[in-house]
C-alpha cells in the first residue's frame, strides 16, 4: 500500500462502508471525505462525519500504520489537534484519544491488483490492454484538460524566457522556433545555440546568410574553426554551447548542419515573425511564409504546433488577450496531428487521434502520467479503477 493510493481510495470512497465503524466499535458514517490538502497539515480538510449519531466536521489525516501519527510527530504539532478521523491501512497502535478508521478489509483486491499492475507494467502505457473500454466521450474531456496543461506549462517557460530577455517576443519566438527545429533529439541545444547569440547582434546579419549560418553552425560546435568564425566569435564574444548535438543514424534531410541551415533562412527572410504569428488569421498564411530550402511540410507543422501555438496561447494569457489564446486553440484543433512513434502507438492502441489537439494532449498524457505512473491522477486511470472497485 502506498499514501496516494490511499488517499485516493478514501477521497472516491473506494470501499465498503457498510456496517462502518472506528476500531473502538463507535458507529460511523461518511457523509463527505473533505479537500485534499496539498500544503502543510493533515491530508483533507473540511471532511464531514457522523460518529455515535454526532456530526463533526474537520480535518482527517491518512496513514499506512496507525503508528505512523506519532512517528510522523503529529501528536505535538497544533496542525493537527482538530483531526476527528485517522484513516489507516493498518492499525498498529496509535493515539488512543482519536477515532480510527482501518481500511485493509474494506477495499477491492481486484482494485488492488490492477494497481499493482499497472506499477509494474512495461506496456506502452501501463492500462494499454484495457483502453478500448473507455468511450469516446471520456477521451474528448480528458485530452481537452491535457491540452490546456501542457500549454499553460509551456507558458511558464516562456514567461521564464521573458524575464530573461526583457520582455522581447521577437527574441522569444526564435527561441520556439530554434527548438522546434531541433526536436525530436536537438530541440534543447538548438534552443541553446539560439539564446547563444543576441537577436540584435543576429539582425545586423540578416543580410548575410554565409555569416549568419558560420554563427549559429560555430556556435553549435559543427563548424571547423574557420577564420569567418574565429573573427565573429572574437568580435562579438561569443561561447559556444556545451549541450552536445546529437546526428547519430540521421537522415541527410534531418542533419542538424541542414537544420541550422534552414533556420537562417527562416531567419533572413522574416524580419517579425512574433508579429507574423499574431496577426495571422490561419495557419497556412504561416505556412506559406515558412520558405526555407527542404523544409517540408511536417517540419512546418513542427513549427506551428511548437513554436507558434505556444508563443500565441502565451500571450494571450500573459497580455489577458483571450482571442489570441482561442485563436491558439483553434489551429491546434484544425491542423493535422503530428507523426512520430509515439503517436502511432496510441493509434495501434485505438485512441482517437485527429488532429494536433490530439496529438499534443497525447504526448502530454504518455510524459506527465503514464511515464511516471500517474494512474491516479489520470482520468482514464481514475475511470478503470472506478469499474474495478
Amino acid at each position: 500500500m502506498r499514501e496516494d493510493l490511499l488517499q485516493f481510495i478514501w477521497r472516491y470512497l473506494y470501499f465498503n462502508q457498510s456496517h462502518l465503524a472506528t476500531e473502538s466499535g463507535e458507529p460511523l458514517q461518511i457523509l463527505s471525505t473533505g479537500e485534499l490538502n496539498t500544503d502543510a497539515g493533515p491530508d483533507f480538510r473540511n471532511a464531514r462525519i457522523r460518529l455515535n449519531n454526532m456530526l463533526r466536521e474537520g480535518p482527517v489525516e491518512l496513514h499506512i500504520k496507525a503508528s505512523d501519527w506519532d512517528r510522523h510527530g503529529h501528536a505535538g504539532d497544533p496542525n493537527y489537534k482538530k483531526v476527528i478521523l485517522h484513516v489507516v491501512w493498518e492499525n498498529d497502535g496509535g493515539p488512543a484519544d482519536l477515532p480510527v478508521l482501518v481500511l485493509q478489509h474494506r477495499v477491492s483486491k481486484i482494485l488492488l491488483g490492477q494497481y499493482e499492475r499497472w506499477m509494474k507494467s512495461r506496456l506502452f502505457v501501463p492500462c494499454a490492454t484495457q483502453l478500448t473500454a473507455i468511450g469516446t466521450a471520456s477521451w474528448t474531456r480528458w485530452k481537452e484538460d491535457l491540452l490546456l496543461q501542457r500549454l499553460y506549462q509551456r507558458t511558464l517557460v516562456i514567461q521564464d524566457w521573458l524575464a530573461a530577455n526583457r520582455q522581447h517576443w521577437e527574441e522569444t519566438t526564435w527561441w520556439l522556433m530554434a527548438r522546434s527545429l531541433g526536436l525530436p533529439v536537438n530541440g534543447s541545444a538548438f534552443e541553446a545555440v539560439a539564446q547563444s547569440i543576441p537577436l540584435r547582434l543576429m539582425a545586423r546579419y540578416r543580410s548575410e546568410p554565409a555569416r549568419l549560418k558560420a554563427l549559429l553552425l560555430g556556435q553549435a560546435g559543427l563548424l571547423e574553426p574557420s577564420p569567418e568564425y574565429r573573427f565573429l566569435q572574437s568580435l562579438h564574444h561569443l561561447k559556444p554551447i556545451s549541450t552536445p548535438i546529437l546526428s547519430l543514424r540521421m537522415r541527410p534531410a534531418h542533419a542538424p548542419a541542414r537544420r541550422l541551415a534552414q533556420l537562417v533562412e527562416l531567419f533572413s527572410a522574416g524580419e517579425s515573425w512574433f508579429a507574423k504569428v499574431r496577426d495571422a488569421d490561419s495557419p497556412k498564411e504561416l505556412a506559406t511564409a515558412l520558405q526555407a530550402d527542404g523544409l517540408g511540410a511536417d517540419m512546418k507543422r513542427g513549427i506551428l504546433i511548437n513554436a507558434f501555438v505556444p508563443v500565441l496561447f502565451a500571450y494571450g494569457v500573459l497580455r489577458k488577450e483571450p482571442a489570441c489564446r482561442e485563436k491558439a486553440l483553434a489551429w491546434l484543433a484544425a491542423e493535422k496531428p503530428e507523426r512520430n512513434t509515439r503517436i502511432a502507438h496510441w493509434q495501434r492502441l485505438g485512441v482517437p487521434v485527429l488532429t494536433a489537439a490530439d496529438s499534443q494532449s497525447l504526448l502530454e498524457l504518455k510524459k506527465t502520467y503514464c511515464d511516471c505512473r500517474r494512474c491516479l491522477n489520470c482520468a482514464i486511470g481514475q475511470r478503470l479503477l472506478h469499474s474495478s472497485s
